[in-house]
């Protein structure tokens, strides 16, 4: 599958579709045992039926059309290079909304993507370090764009921007501007 506009190096060249998947994130892992898997490959998802969140929570993809979406990227660098990098990460996917639909979103340190204190995405940044080195980071990303069935447990603290905005988020053209984003301020973080 391609990501049309896309102008990473490695980011994202690599993306692979779901109509369903357990995890983005566990599909990830399961493709670095294959070391043929190419850096920066992606894979994204319309429904997750077992979506990992921090902690050990489940993140519910279970509409479509919302974003659901891991990567990974090889680093080989000491860990002192991504420090931070999840909120990095958060503030990233706010100019996003902003640049593409004007939309004022907030951050809850460390991994939360809110508005008016609803959660409505969320950031699972996971490495394989070796002795301060880390060879792999691994990030998988779930924003409810179009979610409006939202769990008893869940329905008071979280929404999505279709509820808040009426807005219809393009889920492509979003983790493109966001792989073209994040992939400069990699390449930066391995060049100093």
């Amino acid at each position: 599958m391609l990501l049309k506009n896309l102008k990473t190096k490695f980011l994202g060249k690599n993306a692979i579709y779901y109509k369903q998947i357990d995890s983005t994130q566990n599909q990830i892992w399961r493709l670095l045992k294959n070391k043929n898997t190419p850096n920066g490959t992606l894979v994204m998802a319309d429904i997750q039926t077992n979506g990992v969140g921090t902690h050990d929570r489940i993140w519910y993809t279970d509409e479509e059309n919302n974003i659901a979406f891991s990567f990974f990227i090889k680093m080989n660098c000491n860990i002192k290079k991504i420090e931070g990098i999840t909120i990095k990460i958060a503030q990233i996917i706010l100019e996003v909304f902003k640049n593409l639909y004007n939309i004022e979103l907030q951050i809850k340190v460390p991994n939360d993507i809110v508005y008016n204190g609803k959660k409505l995405g969320g950031i699972l940044t996971q490495t394989k370090v070796i002795r301060e080195n880390v060879k792999y980071l691994v990030v998988g990303i779930g924003i409810n764009t179009q979610k409006q069935n939202f769990n008893i447990e869940i329905k008071d603290i979280a929404t999505s921007i279709k509820k808040e905005f009426g807005v219809n988020v393009d889920t492509k053209e979003f983790i493109t501007q966001f792989c073209n984003e994040f992939e400069k301020e990699i390449l930066k973080r391995m060049e100093s």
